[in-house]
This record gives structure tokens, sequence and C-alpha cells, in this order.
């Protein structure tokens, strides 16, 4: 059994709260609960400064900053200019299928 550690930080949270209201329409009470589970169950990271680096989207700088001053294995999204990128800085980027899939031992790109 694999042992995994989330790690958090302000700017992913900021996005998580902007994509849970705008793009699926939780409501705020249930968006509200989620960011806590993460805040209570994850581990907060911050970077001491931005890398000097340019994103097609300027608000991920801060948030692969944080990955890779945390340490992270794998940086875990739908974004789909960040999945583009593959990885950052050693830090692979997946998608959470693509996540699932290699947790579960499955080929890349396998379908039911």
């Amino acid at each position: 059994m694999s042992e995994h550690e989330l790690l958090i930080c302000e700017p992913v949270l900021r996005e998580l709260r902007r994509v849970l209201s705008g793009k699926f329409h939780l409501p705020e009470p249930l968006t509200k609960e989620f960011i806590d589970l993460l805040t209570t169950e994850g581990q907060a990271v911050s970077a001491p400064e931005a890398p000097a680096i340019e994103f097609q989207d300027a608000s991920d700088i801060p948030i692969m900053a944080c990955a890779v001053a945390g340490n992270a294995n794998v940086f875990i999204t739908g974004d789909k200019a960040l999945l583009e990128l593959g990885s950052f800085e050693s830090v692979p980027i997946l998608s959470p299928r693509q996540l699932w899939e290699k947790l579960a031992g499955l080929k890349e790109g396998r379908t039911k």
C-alpha cells in the first residue's frame, strides 16, 4: 500500500474556490466544507518566491512554485496548459486519471 501526503498552498486553495464555485457551480457551504477538509488534512506549503518563468496563466506560477518548494513527487491538475508541459522543475504534471492509472498499475492511455 502506498502512502501519500497532500500538499496545499494558498494559491491552490484560491484557484480551487474559483473553479468549484464558477465552473462547477458548487454551493458556497459545500465549497467551504471541502476547502476546510483540505486545509485540515493537507500539509501547508509556501514558496519563498515565485520562479522567474512564464506560464500561459500567470496565476499558475505561485502554484507551481509551491509544488517545487514542497518537493512534490507529482502535481495533479485538470488544467490543459499545465498538462501540456508534462513536468516542471522535474515535478511530473498529471491529470487525476493519469495518477489513478499510475497508482493502479495500469498502462497510460488504457480505457475500459
